[in-house]
C-alpha cells in the first residue's frame, strides 16, 4: 500500500493550532509600492480559517 501524501502547498501556507488552521493574508507577497501603509499594516499577522474550509484543509493535510 502506497503512502499517502499531503498536499505540499497547503502543507506551506496552514498551520495547525488547537483551535483550528491559521493562516496569512493574501496580497502580502510583492507589488506593495503602490499599496498604502495603512493596507499593508492590515494585511500583517495571521487570522485563522472558516470553519466551512476545515474539511477541505483536513483533507489536504491529512488530518484526522
Amino acid at each position: 500500500m502506497p503512502k499517502a501524501k499531503i498536499h505540499s502547498g497547503a502543507a506551506k501556507r496552514f498551520k495547525k493550532t488547537a483551535g483550528g488552521y491559521k493562516r496569512k493574508s493574501a496580497n502580502k507577497s510583492h507589488i506593495l509600492t503602490k499599496m498604502t501603509t495603512k493596507r499593508k499594516r492590515q494585511l500583517r499577522g495571521t487570522s485563522m480559517i472558516h470553519a466551512n474550509d476545515k474539511v477541505l484543509i483536513d483533507r489536504m493535510l491529512r488530518a484526522r
